[in-house]
């Protein structure tokens, strides 16, 4: 039966890729809103809710098998009121249930499942259930049969642990400490990496493995300023990942994680976020190495960024599907006839020896595309690369692979960040160019009064933004300001962070709240601190907010920032290494380092300064110029001291407090 003959239900009027696959389920559902949480109390039943995302394989799963069944759906609508929420849109929702999820069962994913009382506690919490119990999985059916009849029978059984969790939750935020941040807790990360580490194939820890991209920057800064052996980690993790099918030989772009060991079978969804910080740790690695393949694998991620996940309007899509009609990775997969067909005889044979392409096959009978046994695999192949683009055109005539068409600010700002790093280290306007399209239209279409919205899809703007929105969003304007030095990006850094700071700033204990103070109110309001698949906004805006100190010597920024390091040194002293993006932000506050101020730089002095600017981790650049003196002075009022004469370059380099004697030209800056 095709859609058009089915009856939708309310999700058919949202805008959300995820609920929209939902609006024609037999099950009753109702988005996130407060109907529907009034309809559970007047008709005095308990909540189910359901929470995943439009590209989650298993969310299809679970659809196919329980929310597009009629039987399941009987139950559902008969005993519960059913709420549909797309993680993606709402973040606080998810994080603050995901949270209670992981503290009840030690574990998490999606789908997220969770039932509900009417004041919306959970008492109920689960990652994916088949609708059948098997394999000692409880089953969908029996849980709601039983939960039902519970709610008629026992409901104060049923519902005596809800406040404890809820409280206990409650607790935990409670009870964090402040503390210096010193450099015990970057080598404590260092060493947990360390020891985790996988020297045959790279990464870290056993499967599944993600590439966690922030734990790489943070590991690669380290190897520069504190340990060199750090560096063989990360260098051999990225070569790992990108020889195995976590890499899309074809059409570039790395997938979400590996679910083996040698990176070769990828779960097949494709990410903004994750293509967005792995760019920017390939882009470390060659400014450490100088290897042009990581050169390759960031232009054909980003080529794959520009080709698939960029909308008309300048914004980057989500992210795309791992299944392919109904099947997990069938867009990917091939079998050596299919590449002698496109490639001819002779061609086609070199190609599959080329990426071990095989009549067994490697996955289900089929091939992913791979280097995993290539010991050439650092050769930057023409050949090969012209065959790609073939099978790229015929792939995509093959299949088709849905696209989650919706863009988000904090994973906007990722993207923009990447490009500004590729236009500073690749020195190639294109990517400037994309990063600049991407913010105007955050300014235009995600953002209203310095206040920003979380999601945009087919020309209308949702939800009111979250912590991850204002601080990717100021890194974002302050790279755009270290790349071409216009004084605009550095106003909407200040302001963005100036409205994150009023909104979501806990000014007696440090931290930020996950959401506005005057956004909806959840059951908790937690201060997200660790760094998961992204960096926690609490890193970034501790990141930004250090930088900003160094920009404009401000005193408020100075006390804000120490204030948030204090906050994330307490949280992150039990896990540094699940703090990673934090400990950058502790590199920045801990190690020397150097503001340069650049009065009426010439055009050649600017390319020098990005240059540096890109390639010194603790270097921060100011360029006061006679058309900018007046508004810099006001963001910055030490740069008032500062005489500008035109056609007179000037350069001070900064350290530790103290300045040294201006020059006339940067090669007489004399570097610490």
């Amino acid at each position: 039966m095709t859609n058009s003959t089915k009856i939708p239900n309310r999700l058919v009027n949202e805008k959300s890729p995820y609920l929209l696959q939902h609006a024609y389920n037999p099950v009753d559902w109702w988005p996130w809103c407060e109907e529907a949480f009034a309809k559970a109390k007047q008709e005095d039943k308990p909540i189910f809710l359901s929470i995943g995302y439009s590209t989650c394989h298993w969310c299809h799963v679970m659809g196919r098998e329980s929310f597009e069944d009629q039987a399941v759906a009987g139950i559902l609508n008969r005993s519960f009121v059913s709420v549909k929420v797309d993680r993606e849109e709402r973040p606080d929702v998810d994080a603050v249930y995901m949270a209670i999820c992981q503290a009840l069962t030690g574990q998490g994913g999606w789908p997220l499942t969770l039932l509900l009382d009417t004041e919306k506690r959970p008492f109920y919490a689960a990652a994916y259930l088949p609708k059948n119990s098997r394999y000692g999985m409880t089953g969908l059916t029996e849980l709601l049969l039983k939960v039902s009849e519970l709610w008629k029978t026992s409901r104060n059984r049923l519902l005596e642990s809800c406040e404890q969790i809820v409280e206990a939750m409650r607790e935990q935020d409670r009870t964090g400490h402040v503390q210096e941040p010193e450099k015990n807790l970057l080598y404590e990360a260092f060493s947990a990496f360390e020891h985790s580490y996988d020297s045959r194939f790279g990464g870290f820890g056993a499967a599944p493995k993600f590439p966690a991209a922030h734990n790489l920057l943070f590991l690669l800064r380290y190897a520069k300023e504190e340990n060199p052996t750090a560096s063989e980690m990360v260098l051999h993790t990225l070569d790992g990942m990108y020889r195995g099918g976590l890499f899309d030989h074809i059409g570039g772009g790395f997938s979400r994680y590996s679910t083996d060991e040698k990176w070769l079978v990828p779960h097949f969804e494709k990410t903004l976020y994750d293509n967005a910080l792995l760019v920017m740790a390939y882009l470390n690695a060659y400014v450490q190495t100088k290897e042009s393949l990581y050169t390759h694998i960031v232009r054909k991620t980003l080529d794959y960024v520009s080709r698939e996940l960029t909308a008309p309007e300048g914004g980057f899509y989500c992210g795309q599907d791992a299944d392919s009609d109904g099947e997990e990775g069938k867009y990917y997969l091939f079998i050596p006839q299919e590449i002698l067909n496109i490639l001819g005889e002779n061609r086609g044979r070199e190609f599959c020896e080329w990426f071990d392409i095989t009549e067994q096959g490697n996955f289900e009978g089929k091939n992913i595309l791979n280097l995993v046994e290539n010991a050439n695999y650092r050769e930057i192949n023409p050949t090969m690369d012209r065959c790609c683009e073939k099978l790229l055109s015929y792939r995509d005539r093959r299949t088709f692979l849905h696209k989650d068409d919706k863009c988000l600010t904090s994973w906007n700002a990722l993207m923009i960040t990447a490009c500004v790093k590729a236009y500073l280290i690749l020195d190639e306007n294109r990517y400037l160019d994309t990063a600049q399209k991407a913010e105007r239209f955050l300014k235009e279409q995600l953002s209203r009064d310095d206040k920003l919205f979380v999601r945009w899809r087919e020309g209308a703007s949702a939800g009111y933004g979250k912590l991850e929105d204002y601080a990717f969003a100021a890194w974002a304007e302050l790279m755009l300001y270290q790349a071409i030095f216009d004084i605009r990006y550095l106003k909407k850094a200040v302001r963005l962070a100036d409205t994150m700071c009023d909104r979501f700033f806990d000014n007696t204990e440090g931290g930020f709240y996950l959401y506005a103070r005057d956004d909806e109110r959840l059951i908790l309001r937690p201060k997200e601190t660790y760094d998961g698949a992204m960096p926690s906004g609490n890193s970034v805006a501790a990141y930004v907010l250090g930088k900003l100190y160094k920009i404009t010597g401000e005193e408020k920024w100075q006390e804000r920032s120490q204030k948030q390091l204090r906050y994330l040194a307490g949280t992150s002293g039990q896990y540094p290494s699940g703090h990673g993006f934090a400990m950058l932000a502790f590199m920045d506050a801990l190690n020397p380092s150097q503001e340069l101020i650049a009065l009426s730089p010439e055009q050649e002095d600017l390319r020098e300064l990005r240059k540096l600017a890109a390639v010194k981790s603790n270097l921060t650049v100011v360029v006061k110029s006679p058309g900018n003196g007046q508004e810099l002075a006001e963001l910055a009022p030490y740069t008032k001291e500062y005489p500008v004469t035109a056609g007179h370059p000037q350069f001070y380099l900064c350290s530790g407090n103290s300045c040294a004697a201006p020059v006339d030209t940067l090669q007489a800056l004399k570097w610490c």
